[in-house]
């Protein structure tokens, strides 16, 4: 009996639920009608059955700790992704961690946080200025992020966008993937489709440093018999002004790393694609000096293209923001700022009329206008029959433009 009165004291010092599963071992040890002939046996069958319910008790307290554990442990993590992101995720941040093993959770994820880490390398360069923050919602589903900067004393303007969304795909947009070789069976004319990604046009005022550009996205599409076609595509390039070498070498180099850790074959070929891609035709010219750029990429499978995107957006800051330190406070002359203004002419023409991404926000019905024209420049300049002085600095970049380099080898 002493035994069963240590237990019974136990339970005062024990959780809530072991102190009801004592209570009912005590009510056990005080159901035999006194005198009862079942002394000590009964005794043990009473001890047993305390130690029984003290048990479950312990297993509910011990479940229901661990619940509490694991819910503050979330909310934390919760609040470390806010941190890390500019403004609230398009698809709700419980609902992406509620399916974080699904690719198109975890691309919007990485598509936040680099959205988050450019912004704030910037905003570290250029602390005279802030970020405006607008987030937008499209009727026929999704939305996204725009982030702004404008007037700074660095840069002129730059804009990271994040945009998530979903619908039906427009007939328009469905022949321009075709003519890229895409079979889409739609059912009854509809092609349910999702797209995502990070999209950032850097435009500096110092015509030393350069224009920066990158867009990483994921794009699904489901056909008639409910397959799904998906791939990724993206790239990072440079649009200096002037070229300065050193900072060609580190930008490419940079990026060869990122896809070296990957396969080594994939620099040499996006970066070629880079540079037959950004060719504005009607000028006989590249946009800038390249860097890399895919499409369509829906190989070796899915979880590696995604390594491998994620590697090429983590190396957006480390290829550019040393550029800009390195440049920002270069003088510069009021001839050197109108070549700068010309240069942008032609960025501007290329994205008008050259630029898929463009193409494909401007054929989506409910697309943001502001939010795909954030990549042209404050400002920019047309000048008839203009043509730099042979030898001149102006010159050497024109020839860069017209006939690409390899600056890694």
């Amino acid at each position: 009996m002493a035994v069963a009165v240590q237990l019974l004291r136990g339970a005062a010092r024990s959780p809530p639920a072991l102190a009801l599963a004592a209570a009912a071992g005590r009510r056990a040890l005080g159901s035999a009608p006194p005198g009862a002939a079942a002394g000590w046996g009964g005794r043990r069958a009473a001890l047993a059955a305390a130690g029984a319910l003290g048990g479950l008790g312990l297993g509910f307290w011990r479940r229901q700790q661990a619940a509490m554990a694991a819910s503050e442990e979330d909310e934390k993590e919760e609040e470390e992704l806010r941190q890390r992101f500019m403004a609230p995720p398009v698809s709700g941040l419980r609902e992406l961690r509620r399916r974080r093993r699904e690719l198109r959770s975890r691309m919007e994820l990485l598509i936040m946080e680099t959205q988050g880490e450019v912004c704030r390398a910037l905003a570290a360069l250029d602390p005279g200025a802030a970020f405006a923050v607008d987030t937008w919602e499209r009727k026929e589903g999704g939305g996204g992020i725009s982030c702004v900067l404008q007037d700074g004393e660095v840069f002129e303007k730059a804009g990271v966008n994040v945009s998530v969304v979903f619908g039906l795909l427009s007939e328009e947009a469905a022949r321009q993937m075709r003519s890229r070789g895409k079979s889409l069976k739609a059912k009854d004319g509809k092609l349910p489709f999702c797209a995502m990604g990070v999209s950032s046009v850097i435009h500096p005022k110092n015509p030393h440093v350069p224009t920066m550009h990158f867009n990483y996205r994921y794009f699904e599409i489901e056909e008639a018999d409910g397959t799904k076609q998906w791939w990724f595509g993206g790239g990072t390039d440079l649009t200096p002004t002037y070229l300065n070498e050193e900072d060609a070498v580190h930008f490419h180099k940079t990026l060869k790393e990122a896809c070296d850790k990957h396969d080594l074959k994939l620099y040499p070929k996006y970066k070629k694609w880079c540079d037959d891609y950004f060719y504005i035709k009607h000028r006989g010219e590249r946009r800038g000096i390249g860097g890399i750029f895919f499409d369509d990429v829906d190989s070796p499978s899915k979880e590696e293209v995604f390594q491998f995107v994620k590697s090429c957006a983590k190396a957006v800051v480390p290829c550019y923001v040393p550029i800009v330190k390195r440049h920002c406070h270069d003088s510069f002359t009021p001839e050197e700022k109108l070549w700068q203004q010309l240069r942008r002419g032609r960025y501007v023409e290329f994205n008008l009329v050259y630029d898929r991404g463009t193409k494909f926000g401007l054929l989506t019905p409910g697309s943001r206008i502001e939010s795909i024209l954030m990549s042209l420049p404050l400002t920019a300049r047309w000048e008839y029959m203009h043509t730099p002085p042979e030898s001149s600095r102006e010159a050497e970049i024109l020839e860069v433009l017209r006939n690409p380099k390899d600056w890694v080898h």
